[in-house]
């Protein structure tokens, strides 16, 4: 009881000394306040800039290991003719000996090709991607149906003239209607839309945004975009024409557990270089880029914190001063006290006391703006800010230390002062 009371009586005297001084308390005081928001505001940044990436890799499937054809550099390079054919990239070959090597441990193979066709509806013409697959492939990227249904099996039997489109490419062909049951143009065919997919959003967006680009797609079954637009790519370019034959430009494997996704992606790699030779393929696995992404987040949770963190370091770095400042101040304050009875324990006491009401008040303050700003910076700037309840109270705790570790050397140059020397100074 005698102790608390002690402490409460210490705070009132700290207190009441630094309201003597209020302008300069209040400046010492803010080195502590943004230090301790910037530690909050950049985590902040950090953690929704990397929870946004993540998301971004999570919708490509966690079990999923996707192979896309790409074009080699030579064959981009090594050409001067205004018309040129290029083949590479995957083949319904590689699609059969996956399907056979590995399909125990798989749920299933979509095949995916890509048509470049312009979409009309009337007068709107659109350029979005164009994607001719299985049925499999909803099930396989784990996306949604808005309205309608997705492409059936007996869609692919019949090379079917029907297509589903994503929502951005709906939103813009039919702006005042709705799609399904509708015609588009695909290039010169015309097609019957049975459905519409809904947006990739953001995992834990408030705001429902779409994955941009992502949600710009029409679906064809496979072997309607076979049938009509063959395997050759047309593409126009400053006066010359870029023909390219790939049979399927992208590969999407589900596999059944998740912890056989990286052996089933080496032993695909190692079979995919046995029969192409120019490096016409990549690999994409969305856990191992995960992984990637969450070791990238820890590394700049560290720098940004550090760097937050050295604000910290100059706010405690101006209390140290500002005490220093007071304790020659109040040399003849000190020496009266040691001569009425006041021990070493209670100026060291005084003292800490005034350098932790300094950095606790501006902890406090400081916590507060760090919530608020990443607020501000969703609702200006438009970006994801995620602030985890760790944030606040590491800052806060930090900016308490700050005040007792810089509060320490001053309290201890003040109690041991000679009592005598203090009384004569003027």
């Amino acid at each position: 009881m005698k102790n608390s009371f002690g402490l409460v009586r210490a705070v009132r005297l700290g207190v009441r000394s630094l309201l003597l001084h209020r302008l300069r308390s209040l400046l010492t005081t803010l080195g502590v306040l943004f230090g301790t928001s910037s530690v909050i505001a950049m985590l902040a940044i950090g953690e929704g800039a990397s929870a946004e990436a993540q998301d971004q890799i999570r919708a490509l499937g966690s079990q999923n290991i996707i192979l896309r054809s790409i074009k080699p550099a030579t064959q981009a390079t090594n050409s001067n003719q205004s018309s040129r054919v290029s083949i590479y990239g995957l083949t319904h070959a590689d699609h059969r000996r996956i399907e056979q090597t590995y399909m125990q441990f798989l749920n299933s193979v979509v095949p995916v090709r890509e048509l470049a066709q312009e979409v009309r509806n009337g007068p709107l013409v659109e350029q979005p991607r164009v994607l001719a697959t299985t049925s499999e492939y909803v099930k396989a990227t784990s996306r949604r149906m808005l309205s309608g249904r997705f492409l059936s099996d007996l869609d692919e039997i019949s090379a079917a003239n029907v297509c589903v489109l994503g929502s951005e490419l709906a939103r813009r062909l039919f702006p005042f209607s709705d799609p399904v049951g509708q015609q588009v143009k695909v290039g010169v065919e015309y097609y019957d839309v049975i459905g519409m997919l809904a947006p990739r959003v953001l995992a834990g967006d408030t705001k429902g945004r779409p994955m941009e680009g992502l949600t710009d797609e029409l679906f064809l079954p496979l072997s309607t975009g076979k049938k009509y637009y063959g395997e050759l790519l047309v593409r126009s370019n400053s006066g010359s024409r870029d023909i390219e034959q790939v049979q399927l430009h992208e590969l999407v494997l589900g596999v059944k557990e998740p912890e056989l996704v990286l052996d089933v992606a080496d032993a695909t790699r190692e079979m995919l270089g046995r029969f192409h030779d120019e490096g016409d393929y990549e690999v994409i696995v969305p856990l191992e880029e995960l992984e990637s992404a969450r070791q990238t987040k820890r590394i700049f949770n560290i720098v940004l914190g550090s760097i937050a963190g050295i604000s910290l370091l100059v706010g405690g770095i101006g209390i140290m001063n500002v005490m220093l400042a007071t304790v020659t101040e109040r040399t003849r304050e000190i020496g009266i006290r040691r001569a009425l009875g006041a021990k070493r324990k209670h100026i060291v006491s005084q003292f800490l006391v005034e350098c932790v009401v300094l950095s606790v008040g501006g902890g406090a303050v400081g916590v507060l703006l760090g919530l608020a700003i990443p607020i501000a910076v969703e609702h200006f700037a438009g970006m994801r800010t995620v602030v985890t309840p760790l944030a606040p109270i590491l800052a806060f705790c930090i900016s308490a230390g700050v005040g007792v570790l810089f509060g320490l050397y001053p309290a201890w140059r003040a109690a041991t002062m000679d009592p005598v020397e203090a009384l004569r100074h003027e």
